[in-house]
């Protein structure tokens, strides 16, 4: 089993990756594999509505959304972070995932493996971002883990995270029930238990 944690700040080692770090902890010691992405900071286009990944089932611009694409098939499980930025996920994680899930959504491709999101901020604005990280996984017939209170870390600076006692246990329980639910499904997948049938996609246009 293996969890994809995905940094969405542009700062390779700060606050988020410090909330990120320790729910990876916490499922390596359950020998859970883990993985954290760096989107980086070279800038990342929203999408374009060109159609290109219904046909190939890949993003016409070829970046760090087709590096995410072609490491679907190894994961279980998403943790998506990002800081906040005017109330709201990173712009770099919004364009990332637009692309990244609505790519991702061709066959399925996301269905039922885990979403987590994890928001760092320095004072407000964590809710908002969270709800908005949760819709992509809501959309996308994901699974979306829980932990003891809404998955946020405050500071201004890794230090001052790892202070912030509350939300570095957060992450932990947020890491254990990830797991958890992940060797339930193993454990399902080992007993005979189906994954959920999905029915053709309808689309309803609401202007008649």
């Amino acid at each position: 089993m293996k969890v994809l944690l995905i940094n969405g700040s542009p700062h390779k080692q700060g606050c988020t990756y410090t909330a990120l770090k320790e729910v990876a902890d916490t499922l390596e010691k359950h020998n859970i594999e883990t993985e954290i992405f760096q989107i980086g900071v070279k800038p990342v286009s929203g999408c374009i509505a060109c159609g290109y990944c219904k046909d190939t089932g890949r993003c016409s611009i070829d970046d760090k959304v087709n590096e995410f694409l072609d490491k679907l098939p190894e994961i279980d499980a998403v943790v998506v972070g990002t800081p906040v930025h005017y109330a709201s996920a990173s712009g770099m994680i919004t364009s990332f995932l637009d692309r990244a899930c609505r790519t991702g959504a061709v066959n399925n491709r996301l269905s039922n493996k885990l979403g987590a999101a994890v928001i760092s901020c320095r004072r407000g604005g964590a809710t908002a971002a969270f709800d908005q990280i949760n819709k992509y996984f809501t959309m996308n017939n994901m699974p979306v883990v829980s932990s003891q209170y809404w998955n946020q870390v405050h500071g201004s600076n890794p230090e001052e995270v790892r202070q912030d006692l509350e939300g570095m246990q957060t992450m932990r329980t947020l890491g254990n029930n990830m797991a958890w639910l992940l060797k339930c499904i193993d454990a399902g997948k080992k007993a005979g238990v189906p994954l959920p049938e999905l029915e053709p996609r309808i689309w309803t246009n609401f202007i008649r």
